[in-house]
């Protein structure tokens, strides 16, 4: 059993923004897979669910918000007794430059809330990770101000093949691909 989990806010209003790159990539990952529509039953996530090379896949973007995605993503862990190295964490991260994505097979949390819960839940650095570049912040703009903002125009073009290549490197995971030849395949 693998269980991807998107980071990402719930609802209409944060859909475009750059807190939500996990979210847009699970999104195009569900299409590649052919999964059905993400739906909430529970574990305080929304979910998509199918096989990939005869292996139960978990699709989640956490009904919580951002700073409570630990709780989700413990919840999920627990139900289905999914062992942790077959986590997979994919999320926003502002310390990369747009366009780019970087896979880790574990680390710290950085900069991010979202991450930061997560790691403080499960006790743990000791998962996957994707991220998906976000940064630059400008200049004088708040962290929070910027991750909570509509992405846009020349931004979104930067951002639209770095979400394709992590739901292409999620995917290989599902697969059952080893996490080091998909890092060796998709960072950059």
């Amino acid at each position: 059993m693998y269980l991807i989990v998107g980071l990402g806010n719930p609802g209409e209003k944060y859909s475009r923004m750059y807190h939500n790159l996990g979210f847009m990539a699970l999104d195009i990952l569900a299409g590649k897979l052919g999964f059905k529509k993400f739906k909430n039953k529970g574990y305080m996530a929304e979910t998509a669910e199918g096989s990939v090379n005869g292996e139960r896949v978990i699709l989640a973007k956490p009904a919580t918000f951002m700073n409570l995605s630990g709780d989700c993503v413990k919840s999920l862990l627990a139900a289905h007794r999914a062992p942790l190295e077959n986590l997979l964490v994919v999320y926003d991260d502002v310390d990369i430059p747009k366009g780019s994505v970087r896979l880790r097979a574990s680390g710290s949390a950085g900069t991010h809330n979202g991450m930061k819960n997560i790691v403080e839940r499960l006790r743990t650095t000791d998962f996957k990770r994707v991220r998906v570049g976000a940064g630059p912040v400008p200049e004088f703009v708040p962290l929070i101000d910027y991750v909570l903002s509509d992405i846009r125009g020349e931004s979104m073009k930067l951002i639209e093949p770095a979400l394709l290549r992590a739901a292409d490197a999620a995917a290989e995971f599902a697969a059952g691909v080893e996490w080091p030849r998909v890092m060796n395949a998709y960072n950059g």
